[in-house]
């Protein structure tokens, strides 16, 4: 969802390729071949294939640094905006995975471990949805970097659509994350982007 939204906010031109989860084809070889690990997305741009959406994100917007979808190199916004992007991935984001994935760490057939670990992963994940609510409180700009719509707002709100389901807490209870989100939701790519991929609320 993240380089979908993206690539709509940039207005450039590009081919969507589905790629058939539910009969394995991110595990056929020739999926492989673009990423070995077997997950989505994948960018193929010429010569250039890259995988991991961070680093999608990084390469569209410094490819196309008129729609300033990110501070420039160098300047200290650019360093905390790349922090954000790191910690979405590294850190809620790989929360959200033991929450939704629990028996990846767990043998066949330890149910009662799985439930565990789930409800442990979704403790841990409140509090990064407090930070995120903490930084919109701290500046009170309409987007996460502040005044300037950038690459960390699909990034934040696709995170926070994972939430929608969870038992207590959602991100859409936040008193900053809520109204922030039905924000991110009226851009007209995410409107693109939930059209194109069949999706209906709600949305988180």
């Amino acid at each position: 969802m993240v380089p979908h939204i993206l690539l709509e906010e940039l207005g450039v031109p590009y081919e969507r390729v589905a790629v058939d989860r539910d009969n394995n084809a991110h595990k056929a070889p020739d999926y492989l071949r673009l990423n070995p690990n077997g997950l989505i997305p994948v960018l193929v741009e010429g010569d250039l294939v890259l995988y991991e959406t961070a680093a999608i994100c990084l390469h569209l917007c410094d490819t196309h640094p008129q729609a300033g979808l990110l501070p420039a190199p160098g300047a200290a916004e650019r360093a905390h905006a790349c922090k954000w992007l790191v910690w979405l991935t590294n850190t809620l984001q790989a929360t959200l995975i033991v929450y939704f994935y629990p028996e990846r760490w767990m043998n066949e057939g330890n149910d009662a471990g799985v439930a565990e670990l789930k409800a442990h992963a979704q403790a841990r994940v409140g509090p990064l949805l407090d930070q995120l609510d903490a930084e919109l409180a701290r500046h009170g700009g309409p987007w996460f970097m502040g005044a300037a719509y950038s690459t960390l707002d699909p990034y934040v709100f696709t995170l926070c659509r994972w939430t929608r389901s969870f038992s207590s807490a959602p991100a859409r209870e936040r008193a900053h994350l809520g109204p922030y989100l039905h924000r991110v939701l009226e851009r007209p790519a995410v409107q693109c982007m939930l059209a194109h991929e069949g999706l209906s609320g709600p949305h988180f």
